[in-house]
């Protein structure tokens, strides 16, 4: 694969890597890109590979980042897209199966199906992607391929058949036989590019090979009338129609064919590289995608070369001495390098100079790229990810990536000033490339608040402010927005004179509070007659009672649900002012609402809670010991969707305990419903750890 090597559409396939965190899934892509030649040098245990070689991604050895890399395969180009195995990391694995039209499911030989493969099992039944899996780490100690198998089998889809099986395990793991062809690969330790010795089958391995090979034939039989009837009659099904049935079904769902090897070693990566061009779908293959133009018209966008260009972003990142990449999918059309796209959600055009293929960290220039392949650009001025570019046939959008709602908070703020002054523009740029970590400044707390997706993505976003931008920070827990209110009716005076020589200060009001139903917030009424305060300072008044609401009573928190009623005053010809009378309404609020019998509100969350059925009992009760109520339930299969209404205090680090009490499997997400009264012995605390100021005299 070199610079301006054309790839049709048909020679292209977009393969999305899943699993596991720790299955191997970027050891396996660094080992198939070296043996289909755009890789040049081989990653031993611990070393950065071709897609996982960020400094974050070294240190806690692991992929955080969804990224491509393409190689060459009998005549076909595959785009090879990585993806992290951790959770904490879904959007990227979002991102990754968005623009895939096929996927390869890694599991360890030794650990089996892990909750990672669940959930992105999950994620490729949401987006109905083909699937072949592959059994890796067969060189490890404890390997054992026929229970990682049956895992898989038992876990995922019954529909998943072997169509290799190995020769040896761990240490002994030497060789690997292909059930179509009826042939042994041999290795022989040190060939990493992967070659091995065709040979007959081992004659103690013949019975165990007879077996699976009964299996997978029955099985690619039954997908084809003419191959079950002559299966049936005892006639031999041919290896090119074995594997042609094979594609049909993997295309359609109906069967995962699984594959074993060891990337470390190279072994089977010659195979699942063949296998991956005979068995999964070009871009052609798959249905089309829909788009909507301005009006919402629904438009369906084939990958075609003649169609009308249409590209999704679905990865923005920085690197140095590069600056911003903008990773992109041509949906439909062929996209010349240099050519002037419209950035449908700017309005803006961009022009896409330098277009490239990207094989990890190194970009290949290329002349043009096909419909349905994968590409990269650096420095767009607007565009980001989740944009549609088109051409100016009109505008169009294409599905968005879906990507989780982050639900883990923490506060973050510069050690010394020169840090606070660089966090702001710092933060944006990390979630600019990640739409999954958002920031915003909540200025009645004081406090700067980062959302992600687990403590260990908030972890990594603090490391890249320190080694990217130079920034520290310091964390503490997100502040409660508490309010206050009032249970009961009561009146203040407000007196405010001042003589300090000439003109003076006057002001003097009567206020009477009263509380609100829920929700109605602040209400002013003006009783005064007679002109005891004239129209004019009235506003003053009122100006000054909100102001003071503003501050609390109890613990400095706002007032609110109330109404405060303006009945008498007086005033002075010459000393009075509106100043003076802003003074006074606040000093009549102060001892009224000493007097209304005030007390804590605090915000209750609307959450909803997606978890598996074994772990309901769990979870409620940790609801209920949340000082939460569970309102419904919505069954959904194997799993479900709880409703509950839960104090915001009592949320925090929720992501976290949910996590465990699912094994990985549950999240939330949570959005503000109503004040609540505070409990008297909580609010008793909270009070004391923030006193409001005394009323002024």
């Amino acid at each position: 694969m070199g610079t301006g090597k054309d790839y049709t559409t048909d020679r292209i396939r977009n393969v999305v890597i899943v699993g596991h965190s720790r299955a191997g899934k970027s050891m396996l892509v660094d080992a198939l890109t070296f043996v289909g030649g755009t890789n040049p040098r081989r990653a031993g245990p611990g070393d950065p590979t071709v897609t996982c070689y960020r400094d974050e991604e070294v240190a806690h050895q692991m992929s955080m980042v969804c990224t491509p890399a393409a190689t060459e395969w009998m005549g076909a180009k595959l785009n090879l897209i990585d993806t992290p195995g951790f959770v904490d990391f879904a959007g990227e694995i979002e991102a990754g199966v968005r623009v895939a039209d096929a996927a390869v499911v890694v599991v360890g030989a030794r650990s089996g199906v892990g909750l990672g493969t669940i959930d992105a099992w999950e994620r490729l039944d949401a987006r109905g992607l083909p699937r072949i899996a592959f059994i890796s780490k067969m060189d490890r100690e404890g390997a054992d391929f026929e229970t990682a198998w049956r895992s898989v089998k038992e876990r995922l889809s019954a529909t998943v058949i072997p169509v290799e099986i190995p020769i040896g395990e761990g240490d002994d793991f030497h060789g690997i036989i292909n059930l179509f062809s009826g042939k042994a690969h041999l290795y022989e330790r040190g060939s990493m590019a992967g070659e091995y010795e065709e040979s007959e089958i081992p004659a103690e391995h013949q019975a165990t090979y007879e077996r699976w090979r009964t299996e997978l034939m029955e099985t690619v039989a039954t997908t084809d009338e003419a191959l079950l009837e002559r299966y049936l009659d005892g006639q031999e099904i041919s290896r090119d129609e074995a594997i042609a049935a094979m594609a049909r079904s993997v295309c359609a769902g109906e069967l995962v064919p699984a594959f074993c090897g060891s990337a470390l070693l190279g072994y089977g990566m010659r195979a699942l590289l063949s296998k991956m061009v005979e068995l999964l779908p070009s871009p052609a293959q798959v249905p089309s995608e829909k788009a909507h133009d301005d009006d919402g018209a629904e438009i369906e966008l084939r990958a075609d070369d003649r169609a009308r260009l249409a590209a999704l972003i679905f990865k923005t990142a920085s690197e140095a001495h590069v600056g911003e990449l903008s990773y992109f999918k041509v949906v439909s059309g062929c996209l010349e390098n240099g050519q002037e796209l419209l950035d449908v959600e700017t309005g803006k055009t961009e022009k896409l100079g330098h277009v490239s293929v990207p094989v990890g960290r190194q970009r290949l220039e290329v002349s043009r790229l096909h419909a349905g392949d994968i590409g990269v650009v650096a420095k767009l001025k607007t565009a980001r990810t989740n944009h549609t570019m088109c051409d100016s046939a009109g505008q169009l959008h294409l599905e968005p990536i879906a990507f989780p709602s982050p639900d883990t908070r923490v506060a973050l703020s510069g050690v010394d000033r020169k840090d606070e002054d660089k966090l702001g523009e710092a933060l944006q740029k990390l979630a600019a490339e990640d739409p999954t970590f958002v920031t915003e400044f909540d200025s009645e707390l004081r406090q700067t608040i980062a959302r992600g997706l687990g403590d260990l993505h908030l972890q990594v976003q603090i490391e890249r402010l320190e080694q990217r931008f130079h920034v520290k920070v310091e964390t503490e827990a997100p502040r409660v927005a508490y309010r206050e209110t009032l249970r009961r009716k009561a009146s203040g005076h407000g007196r405010h004179k001042k003589q300090t020589g000439g003109r003076g200060q006057f002001g003097d009001c009567h206020v009477t509070l009263e509380p609100l139903p829920r929700g109605e917030t602040y209400a002013f009424v003006n009783r005064v007659v007679g002109g005891a305060i004239p129209s004019k300072y009235i506003p003053a008044v009122d100006k000054g009672i909100q102001e003071a609401s503003e501050r609390g009573i109890l613990a400095g928190f706002p007032v609110i649900d109330f109404q405060a009623t303006c009945t008498d005053g007086s005033h002075h010809s010459v000393d009075s002012s509106e100043m003076a009378f802003k003074i006074a309404g606040s000093l009549a609020f102060q001892k009224a609402a000493h007097e209304a019998d005030p007390y804590l509100l605090e915000p209750v969350m609307a959450v909803e809670v997606s978890i598996p059925n074994d772990a309901m009992g769990d979870v409620t009760g940790d609801i209920s010991h949340r000082r939460g109520r569970v309102l419904g339930m919505d069954a959904l299969g194997a799993t479900s969707v709880l409703k509950a209404m839960i104090p915001e205090a009592e949320l925090l680090g929720y992501a976290a305990s949910l996590r465990q009490m699912t094994h990985g499997r549950g999240h939330h997400t949570r959005k503000f419903a109503a004040y609540e009264e505070v409990p008297a012995h909580i609010a008793e605390k909270i009070i004391k750890e923030r006193p409001a100021q005394a009323p002024l005299e």
